[in-house]
């Protein structure tokens, strides 16, 4: 795949505004996966924050991109499990700043999950 189709380019610079077009060059089937049961989702948030603390992204960077996969989420899919259903709906209550403070939560969620 080529750098362009990626989120954080070969220098480490994130560009937000492609992550709706990273995760929907997912398959359905595979995203269908990951979202159907929520050890599974974070066992993949996982092994996603690790690659990105392997290549030295901050919290921050991490916190700016898993806001824009929380808003990508919460408007194309829709929840699989409880705790899906429940992030969606603190989601769409929350502030921008309540939600920024829920993608650095989910961070640190996804830091102490375990890949499975």
């Amino acid at each position: 795949m080529s750098e362009h189709n990626h989120v954080v380019d070969k220098d480490g610079d994130i560009e937000p505004g492609k992550v709706g077009a990273a995760i929907s060059r997912i398959e359905p089937s595979e995203r269908d996966r990951i979202l159907r049961n929520f050890e599974e989702f974070k066992g993949y948030l996982h092994r996603r924050v690790r690659m990105a603390e392997s290549i030295g992204m901050s919290e921050e960077q991490m916190a700016i991109i898993a806001q824009k996969v929380a808003d990508y989420l919460s408007s194309h899919e829709e929840p699989r499990n409880n705790e899906e259903l429940l992030l969606q709906e603190l989601w769409k209550a929350g502030t921008e700043e309540e939600r920024h403070a829920l993608a650095h939560m989910l961070l640190r969620l996804a830091q102490g999950a375990w890949a499975h």
